[in-house]
């Protein structure tokens, strides 16, 4: 069989905020409805406990208030590009995933100008004018959007090496009068890819995307606070949680499947699936939906490693921190060896969704 050449993942990284903020951080938050009415006839402490039994979080990590998305999605890179033994230097590619730019702490101007990657570049002191800077904004599926950009990067022979890395700050434009604002977390994780020639199938096989935009694409948009009182301007990230949650858990699982078909494997085959890390029910009728299109009701053991539970709704940056953690057997129960396939999964803002095959 004649080489062909194949985008595999070298080294992982991740910047993981120090902050801590458990769900009693929330119990003094005045939360109004979408309609903006007053939540009165529950507590706070019922409203977080619903929470909690829907999405399974009970902590999330909160940027530093000197830091901005770019300075985490740095830190993550040079984690990665330790991990993977390469000097930043010897990159042809920095892809940067991202919803917001940089927001800094106290304030809602977002700056993408210049773009985050080109920031990171900066702030990592990359040199190599070859090194060329991309941003992706796509939602929650940002990294595996970057992942995919990447592949077809290596594959047309346009760069051997590069590093996509998925960052956000949510919890800078979150509306503290919203419910939902209990869902977001901030985060970095980052993947070195590099080009291999090989006879054998390896790193990424496959992928499946689709948008649907007409329908959909309101369900996240930029809205006014919950609260009628609230005084300024300012527009936050605002969901439909119920449409969305029903309109992943009716189309993802077909995008994963057409995934698997295309590497020519089965679900069987599969031996980890890191999904974006927003709604542990969700994911878990995500999956359930796979399993039932190959006419399977139990669940394998293990296949669906989750940090929701620790690290809350980072968007971009769900995925790629999972399998950084599971990557550097940072995960109890969990982990990842040489020939294993994986599935690489988010669905998000747009509404997009991208699902990857990948074999380490």
């Amino acid at each position: 069989m004649a080489k062909q050449t194949y985008t595999r993942i070298i080294g992982t990284g991740s910047a993981l905020p120090t902050q801590i903020i458990k769900n009693t951080h929330f119990l003094n938050n005045e939360f109004y409805t979408p309609s903006k009415k007053k939540i009165e006839d529950k507590s706070n402490e019922e409203i977080i406990q619903k929470l909690k039994e829907i999405t399974n979080i009970e902590e999330r990590r909160y940027m530093e208030s000197n830091l901005v998305t770019s300075d985490i999605a740095a830190s993550a890179i040079a984690d990665a590009c330790k991990t993977a033994e390469v000097s930043m230097e010897s990159l042809d590619f920095i892809i940067v995933c991202h919803n917001f730019g940089d927001i800094p702490d106290g304030s809602f101007r977002t700056d993408a100008l210049p773009s985050l990657a080109n920031k990171v570049k900066m702030k990592l002191k990359i040199k190599n004018p070859a090194c060329f800077c991309h941003d992706v904004i796509s939602g929650c599926p940002g990294w595996t959007q970057g992942m995919i950009t990447a592949n077809a990067y290596i594959k047309s022979g346009m760069a051997k090496r590069g590093v996509v890395v998925g960052a956000d700050a949510l919890s800078r434009i979150s509306d503290p009068h919203d419910r939902d604002s209990m869902i977001y977390a901030d985060g970095a994780g980052a993947t070195v890819v590099e080009a291999v020639e090989s006879e054998e199938p390896v790193g990424i096989l496959s992928h499946s995307s689709r948008s649907d935009s007409v329908k959909y694409a309101n369900l996240l948009i930029f809205g006014e606070s919950s609260n009628p009182d609230y005084e300024g301007d300012e527009l936050f990230i605002k969901m439909d949680g119920r449409k969305l949650y029903v309109y992943a858990i009716t189309t993802v699982p077909g995008v994963v499947k057409d995934s698997i078909e295309k590497a020519g494997l089965d679900l069987s085959d599969i031996k980890k699936i890191f999904i974006h890390q927003a709604n542990e029910k969700m994911d878990e009728a995500i999956l359930a939906g796979v399993l039932k299109l190959y006419g399977q009701k139990e669940v394998p053991e293990g296949i669906m490693p989750m940090s929701i539970n620790k690290l809350g709704n980072s968007s971009t940056a769900t995925v790629p921190t999972l399998v950084d953690l599971v990557a550097k057997g940072k995960m109890e129960g969990h982990e990842v060896n040489e020939g294993d396939y994986t599935i690489f999964c988010s669905v998000g803002a747009g509404m997009n969704i991208n699902s990857i095959v990948y074999k380490w």
